[in-house]
């Protein structure tokens, strides 16, 4: 078929059997459905193959993380079109025909999602993706409809087909084209941010992505690892750190990277004080160790980066003025939410 929905299975025997029978019966017709398992120990695979023998399996060696396990079973899929979906999502009535569709006569349009709500509150969207991403100025994430821990209720504020900088991991539709010829997810990260590199790197070399909102899914979030965990924390931390080093322009690179490196021991001490968490305190110091170790192992893929911007001469989308040539928001999301007290997207300068 014309697109493959793949589902990353690692020990998520239940999240399949609540949100799997969705997704065949609202996507059989339009894709092939397959589940890529990371050398789950719950059964899941055979429970899989009793229950719904149709689903193909791909089945790796190892647990290989979010993102190399997705770059291993997509290399093992022959589609135009990849729907990476997460185990805990369900699906709608005609939730994948009109991102389909848009991106069919849309070919300067890398990647997509649809509008993400959530499980646990219907009426709210999900903190994974809401209704699109972007990132600021230093590189911390927010979305259309959440920004840090403010969750705002779904009211069709959101509703417009919109460019945005990311495209939620936990429902991306991507070309297949476009996926491989930027390198596909980071392997290295492991897990969180790799989308974000993804679509920023997309979008530097010319590429668009967009979120449309007439597509609605439900998502229920922290299946694998609860949202207050430290190797979350650790893995956040480290991989938007190398996120930055690998995608800022040279003329930004070490102004940024000075200004987190105050913002981030900020962070860890307001997380040992105020919320006494001991675990995430000491995995933000464990992250930026981590960074300083490898980030030199990036080197080739910021040069390359650059050379494929510069080949590319690609001119900078007209967002209008408050975003940097390179997607980003030209705002402190920081200042914004803590000083000025915008919660909401939409009291963001615009």
């Amino acid at each position: 078929m014309k697109t493959a929905i793949v589902i990353l299975n690692w020990n998520g025997r239940k999240m399949l059997a609540e949100y799997l029978p969705t997704v065949i019966e609202y996507s059989r017709d339009e894709a092939e459905i397959i589940v890529a398992d990371n050398a789950s120990t719950d059964g899941s695979m055979s429970w899989l193959k009793e229950t719904f023998p149709q689903v193909r399996q791909i089945i790796l060696d190892r647990n290989y993380g979010f993102a190399e396990g997705y770059n291993r079973a997509l290399k093992q899929v022959d589609a135009e079109y990849y729907v990476l979906l997460n185990s805990d999502v369900r699906v709608t009535h005609h939730w994948l025909t009109p991102l389909i569709e848009v991106m069919d006569t849309h070919t300067d349009i890398a990647a997509c999602q649809p509008k993400l709500l959530s499980m646990r509150d219907t009426d709210a969207f999900e903190y994974a993706g809401a209704s699109g991403g972007y990132i600021d100025k230093y590189g911390y994430p927010f979305c259309r409809g959440r920004i840090f821990d403010t969750v705002e209720d779904d009211n069709g504020q959101y509703d417009n087909a919109q460019e945005i900088l990311w495209a939620t991991g936990a429902c991306l539709v991507i070309r297949s084209k476009d996926y491989w010829e930027a390198g596909g997810l980071d392997g290295r990260f492991f897990a969180h941010n790799e989308e974000i590199d993804l679509c920023w790197r997309l979008h530097q070399t010319g590429h668009r992505i967009y979120c449309f909102p007439e597509s609605e899914v439900y998502h229920v979030g922290g299946g694998t690892l609860p949202k207050s965990n430290p190797m979350k924390t650790f893995l956040n931390f480290r991989n938007n750190l190398t996120m930055l080093y690998k995608n800022l322009p040279d003329e930004d690179l070490h102004h940024v990277m000075r200004v987190r490196w105050v913002l981030d021991y900020l962070a860890a001490f307001e997380t040992l004080i105020l919320n006494r968490k001991w675990g995430d305190f000491c995995a933000i110091f464990r992250a930026r160790r981590a960074f300083r170790r490898w980030r030199h192992d990036f080197d080739k893929d910021r040069k390359k980066l650059k050379e494929e911007i510069s080949e590319s001469k690609i001119e900078s989308h007209d967002c209008g003025t408050t975003f940097t040539q390179d997607g980003r928001r030209i705002f402190s999301i920081l200042k914004e939410y803590y000083i000025h007290g915008h919660h909401y997207y939409s009291e963001l300068p615009e």
